[in-house]
């Protein structure tokens, strides 16, 4: 008994419009920037107009996306609420893949911008298993001082009583086809920051993340204890990297790629004694990548911060499968390593628009 299972970050699904650049210039889109607006009404008016006339293309992009994921379950970051949600999959994702995503859940969480995270599913597998929610249970609420994590290297930008999921960890425990499968879909803190005593934003922000990986190994130990043919899936956007592929060159002069290995990661929590096992390590070094970051020449590189993390139990009794990366949404100015390029979908730009800045990673897993 097989199922197809996905996690995508599809980077702001909003409702709402943002009006706080008129005042902040760090939250100002760049094209408005190009033009002298004094007046405040004129500047809702301008951002209101760019998001519309952006927002159609994208969300086609990131309909087709999903699509091509083809999930049974589909794993959500970055969506405003539930409404958000319920309008995109009856205005765009209906139009790809019909009715194939009935149940959808989303719990609020802790995020300062709002954005959640959520899970679609079908009620059948392709083979018609029925897919059953036994019960969701937010991880929101959960502080340092519940779980007894806090430590030195929190203290500095954090205090006890602070809430351990920046976003949250939400499970469900399901039933597919009669058989147990427990869902923990997180966001974790993002790698942006400010430098503090000249340590870069990754590690400066990295002991929140290990902070909230620690607390989802002890959730999903408890979860499990003493349980033989234990079947979990950790999905999301882990905003972290233990490997990275360096991108070195121009356009006009072409590029070359290198490989490296990070020497720590608040992912190691999972990967630790064999935890878990990060399926996309099974595919070729150069070729794990879902995220392309660039700041110029000098500093681009491919990694992946999209995961399936499996049980033990699901990895074995899926040793020999892969997961698929969808890139047919990433813009043009994504480098791509020789023997990686796919079509992009129709109207993409150099920037944007595109289906996200993240890829989907998608896994056929078998269950017995």
């Amino acid at each position: 008994m097989s199922l197809r299972i996905a996690t995508f970050n599809v980077e702001n699904l909003m409702t709402r419009f943002d009006f706080t650049g008129f005042r902040n210039q760090l939250r100002q889109d760049r094209v408005i920037k190009l033009f002298d607006v004094k007046s405040e009404g004129v500047y809702q008016q301008l951002e209101q107009a760019r998001v519309i006339a952006s927002t159609d293309d994208t969300r086609q992009m990131t309909a087709l996306a999903v699509a091509d994921a083809d999930a049974d379950i589909l794993c959500l970051q970055e969506v405003d609420n539930m409404e958000a949600l319920q309008a995109f999959e009856y205005n765009y994702l209906f139009r790809m893949v019909g009715n194939g995503y009935r149940q959808k859940y989303l719990v609020e969480g802790n995020d300062s911008r709002g954005i959640d995270v959520a899970v679609l599913m079908r009620e059948e597998t392709r083979d018609g298993r029925k897919i059953e929610l036994q019960e969701i249970k937010s991880h929101a609420m959960l502080t340092y001082r519940d779980l007894g994590l806090f430590n030195d290297e929190l203290a500095r930008t954090n205090r006890i009583d602070d809430k351990i999921f920046k976003r949250d960890c939400l499970q469900l425990d399901l039933l597919v086809g009669g058989v147990p499968l427990s869902l923990f879909v997180v966001h974790l803190k993002s790698m942006d920051g400010p430098r503090i005593d000249g340590v870069d934003s990754r590690h400066g922000t990295m002991p929140v993340r290990r902070g909230e990986t620690e607390a989802m190994r002890r959730i999903i130990e408890d979860r499990f204890a003493g349980e033989a043919d234990q079947r979990f899936v950790i999905c999301g956007d882990m905003n972290d990297y233990q490997e990275r592929v360096n991108v070195i060159g121009r356009r006009r002069t072409g590029y070359r790629f290198e490989y490296r290995q990070e020497a720590e990661s608040a992912l190691d929590v999972f990967s630790r004694d064999g935890f878990a096992e990060n399926v996309v390590r099974r595919r070729e070094p150069l070729d794990r990548w879902t995220l392309y970051h660039a700041r110029g020449p000098e500093e681009q590189w491919l990694c992946q911060l999209d995961y399936l993390w499996l049980s033990p139990f699901l990895a074995s009794r899926n040793a020999g499968r892969l997961p698929e990366i969808i890139r047919h949404g990433q813009p043009f100015r994504t480098v791509f390593p020789p023997g990686q390029e796919v079509e992009r979908y129709p109207r993409t730009g150099w920037d944007r628009p595109k289906a996200s800045d993240h890829c989907p990673v998608v896994m056929e897993i078998d269950l017995v």
